[in-house]
């Protein structure tokens, strides 16, 4: 009998992605959202912050496993947003609730902005790098992947905690760079980027979905950077749009200024996730630009 497996913010840019592939791992995928979506799974709304919703969607699904995908991420508000700390609270009960209801496993969704970013060098950074937030999106991931942790010890659930680094894929929104730099070229406008020299860990949605899908799937506990483990130049995405859509001429960059604060280097150390998890599917770039881009 499938083990019955509870998928929260499940309409989200990440979300929906593990939709498909946690199914293709024998789960019976339920899923959560303040509004009912589409896809491979028996869909539920509720609005996890209200506790009293969130108590009754459990005892109605009584999952085994719980994925954790739901938080807030509003575009441009969601690094120092108080919000992050409600979802910090509202995370914290849902992993007791689903405790109280017989659960087994949890897995949440953490960033790579839980490390330390003022650490310098060229190495991938592991899951042991020294955790020093700077944002208060970063903190209140941190915070929770502690809280869990010490929940699973006290409860004798098993934990694990995916550090994602930098996406892209369908439904991203479109100020940020991947969309952007695409709806420019295909209209014909300049696309005017920062210097492209920062490194970084670039995966699509899709790829990210299956990669959480097996380390769900797996017995394997603690932080696992899901990732590529294959740090690229942002120029090199960049210019691979271009090249794609047939537009590279448009491409400005270093017209727009660096942000600041953020390290020349962010890449992941995937050793856990390919060598624990099991999960060897080697992520291509280009061809994930190429299948966004329809081409």
């Amino acid at each position: 009998m499938a083990e019955r497996l509870l998928l929260t913010g499940a309409t989200g840019f990440v979300g929906r992605a593990m939709l498909a592939p946690l199914a293709a791992h024998g789960f019976e995928v339920h899923a959560v959202a303040r509004h009912a979506g589409t896809g491979a799974a028996i869909w539920h709304a509720a609005d996890l912050l209200d506790e009293g919703a969130m108590r009754a969607l459990l005892r109605d699904v009584r999952p085994a496993v719980l994925v954790h995908a739901a938080w807030y991420v509003t575009p441009g508000r969601f690094w120092t947003a108080p919000e992050n700390a409600d979802w910090v609270e509202a995370s914290t009960a849902l992993a007791e609730a689903f405790a109280e209801c017989g659960g087994r496993r949890l897995l949440g969704l953490g960033t790579c902005a839980e490390y330390d970013w003022e650490e310098e060098g060229t190495l991938s950074w592991p899951e042991t790098r020294r955790i020093a937030p700077a944002t208060p999106y970063g903190r209140a991931k941190a915070e929770l992947s502690v809280r869990w942790a010490t929940m699973g010890q006290r409860r004798s659930l098993s934990v694990a905690w995916a550090r994602l680094f930098h996406l892209f894929g369908p439904g991203e929104h479109p100020d940020r760079l991947v969309p952007a730099v695409m709806q420019a070229l295909r209209e014909g406008r300049e696309a005017a980027t920062g210097s492209g020299r920062a490194v970084r860990d670039f995966v699509s949605t899709g790829y990210l979905g299956r990669a959480i899908a097996a380390l769900t799937a797996s017995r394997v506990e603690g932080a696992v950077n899901t990732a590529s483990g294959r740090p690229v130049a942002t120029r090199v995405v960049i210019e691979t749009i271009g090249r794609l859509i047939g537009r590279p001429d448009l491409i400005r960059l270093g017209a727009l200024r660096e942000r600041e604060g953020e390290p020349p280097f962010i890449a992941a150390d995937t050793t856990r996730l390919v060598h624990e998890v099991g999960f060897t599917e080697r992520a291509e770039l280009a061809r994930e630009l190429a299948k966004l881009i329809g081409r």
